[in-house]
């Protein structure tokens, strides 16, 4: 049974690794089933951030504007990782939007995983909700800042300790408190060319419409979807002079 991990969580923009920014990173350095250390950075997801978002963790593109760009910190959260295994609830979530802002930087990110998600659909009655919020309920764990990063990863690490207690893990969870290898496959993207920008641009003034997003931070991939949005909502454009 694993005893040394960190926990960890990130709040995003949205729910899809592929088209979603991370917004903030939270962890939990924990040795022998005890927290030694945390690590905690907002980062800036170079977009304007949904309404529901800002609602959901109190986070506003204020906080984000002025914090480091992932890549900024990719080094010193590499490092807090080290060779322990990542644990949170639903933890392939946060692994995918982790190694894809990995990969994309040119830096591999190959993790073991203990989902306590999993730990809950086997040790908790079928009834019960799984979420991270209704499993600290009914395991009557206090929650620090629910819906933050380093809120949730703590909340995830005192998760898995109550989780651990429970006499008949053995029966029911057999292997389940092990870490395993996760796999989620991705390519790095590349960054927009100038003329892709240049084309995104006058696109944007030809339609007078604004977008939420920096377009100097877009990858290929990204402006052609928002370009095939654009057409597909607007039209397409004219003769150009």
């Amino acid at each position: 049974m694993e005893q040394d991990y960190i926990a960890v969580d990130l709040e995003t923009t949205g729910l899809n690794a592929k088209t979603d920014k991370i917004i903030e990173v939270g962890a939990v350095r924990v040795i022998g089933g005890r927290e030694i250390s945390h690590y905690h950075s907002l980062v800036n997801p170079r977009r304007k951030l949904e309404s529901r978002i800002v609602e959901l963790t109190g986070i506003t593109d204020q906080m984000v504007r002025d914090a480091p760009d992932f890549g900024d910190i990719l080094g010193e959260f590499r490092d807090f990782c080290g060779n322990l295994p990542l644990l949170g609830h639903h933890i392939m979530f946060d692994y995918s939007f982790l190694k894809r802002a990995m990969v994309n930087r040119g830096t591999e990110f190959e993790k073991k995983g203990i989902d306590t998600l999993t730990l809950c659909r086997l040790l908790m009655p079928e009834a019960e909700a799984k979420s991270l919020e209704a499993a600290c309920s009914y395991f009557g764990i206090a929650r620090e800042q629910a819906h933050r990063a380093l809120g949730d990863a703590r909340d995830a690490h005192h998760l898995y300790q109550r989780l651990t207690q429970m006499p008949e893990k053995n029966q029911r969870a057999r292997g389940a408190f092990d870490a395993k290898p996760m796999i989620y496959r991705v390519k790095k993207e590349q960054p927009a060319s100038k003329k892709q920008k240049e084309d995104l641009r006058y696109l944007l003034k030809y339609h007078k419409i604004d977008v939420p997003v920096e377009i100097e931070f877009l990858s290929r991939n990204e402006v052609s979807r928002l370009k095939d949005n654009i057409i597909s909502q607007y039209g397409r454009i004219g003769t150009r002079d």
